[in-house]
């Protein structure tokens, strides 16, 4: 199988699905031009509306979603089989069953892998693609060694499936070797954050431009206690050590508020965010989007990966695509 041929992409470069980051502007700009445009995970309404927008916007093109698997709900999948979308990314989570019926609808399911039992599972599942992500991504973490040592046993795993390769995915010399070690594509995530259709707050892409360092942490864990890499802000340099170990309290608190997922819609920012404060040990996964307050910046999750530290500026959708080209 041509997976490239299948979803309709002249580069072999996907964008993430980054929540709220990742909006239909970003999606509709990467696949118009050439490359897998993704809409993040958001209510089923708004969902709704991305697909038919990027269908509008990019016809001939592919359209995806990532389903973000601790905060899905039934409707998002009768959304995406509704609206006809062509490819998923289940990410944390899912079944054999869900690749089914997804299959069933003509979309190509990918499945975000970490480890090699990650692999085994989505192949068992069915998966029609694997994502491998190393422990350089930007956002929530499922993997936990460098990308580069992590493709080559998820390509073993994966058997006849494609693996694209995600985490530190920041130029063309970056997508090359991953494609001479055997992906069939790459996942950028951290690239498109920093672009004009982005839905990032300015300040944000800022603060990512100007960093020096990343962190892996679990502070903004409030309703879904799990890894992710951020850039630092006042929350944490308050509740993290300088290796981004999350002190005690807030972890304790964040250890238990699973449950939470569950009441958590997708894509309300500002009712989230207006009640968090530095001070407070208690954080969401929410990151600012644009037409927040700046200072909200240091009250929330900058998620960003290690190619962040490349990177220099804010570009179009169409120009981060370009500079990721293997040529």
């Amino acid at each position: 199988m041509d997976v490239l041929d299948r979803l309709h992409m002249d580069v072999p470069v996907a964008q993430a699905g980054m929540g709220s980051m990742a909006p239909a502007e970003l999606a509709a700009a990467v696949a118009a031009a050439g490359g897998l445009g993704t809409i993040g995970f958001t209510g089923p309404h708004v969902l709704e509306a991305a697909i038919d927008r990027v269908h509008d916007s990019a016809p001939g093109r592919a359209v995806a979603v990532n389903l973000l698997m601790p905060f899905a709900k039934r409707r998002h999948v009768e959304v995406c089989v509704r609206r006809k979308v062509h490819a998923v990314v289940l990410a944390f989570g899912g079944d054999a069953m869900l690749v089914r019926e997804l299959q069933e609808a003509n979309i190509f399911v990918f499945v975000l892998v970490g480890t090699e039992q990650d692999c085994r599972r989505a192949v068992a599942w069915g998966a029609d693609g694997l994502i491998a992500q190393g422990v350089e991504a930007g956002g929530h973490l499922a993997g936990y060694e460098s990308g580069d040592q992590f493709l080559s046993r998820a390509i073993a795993s994966a058997g006849t499936r494609p693996v694209f390769r995600a985490g530190g995915i920041a130029t063309s010399g970056d997508t090359r070797a991953a494609l001479d070690a055997g992906a069939a594509g790459v996942v950028a995530g951290t690239r498109f954050l920093l672009t004009h259709e982005s839905a990032a707050h300015p300040a944000y892409q800022q603060r990512v431009l100007s960093s020096r360092k990343t962190l892996e942490t679990t502070l903004f864990g409030l309703s879904w206690p799990a890894r992710h890499r951020v850039v630092p802000n006042r929350a944490t340099d308050r509740w993290c050590d300088t290796t981004g170990k999350a002190s005690r309290l807030p972890s304790l608190l964040s250890a238990k508020s699973s449950p939470l997922a569950r009441f958590a819609a997708g894509g309300d920012e500002s009712g989230v965010l207006q009640w968090q404060r530095p001070g407070l040990p208690v954080f969401s996964p929410a990151a600012p989007v644009r037409g927040l307050p700046d200072e909200w910046i240091e009250r929330s999750a900058l998620y960003a990966g290690e190619s962040a530290l490349r990177m220099e500026r804010v570009v179009s959708a169409k120009e981060a695509l370009e500079q990721l080209s293997p040529g």
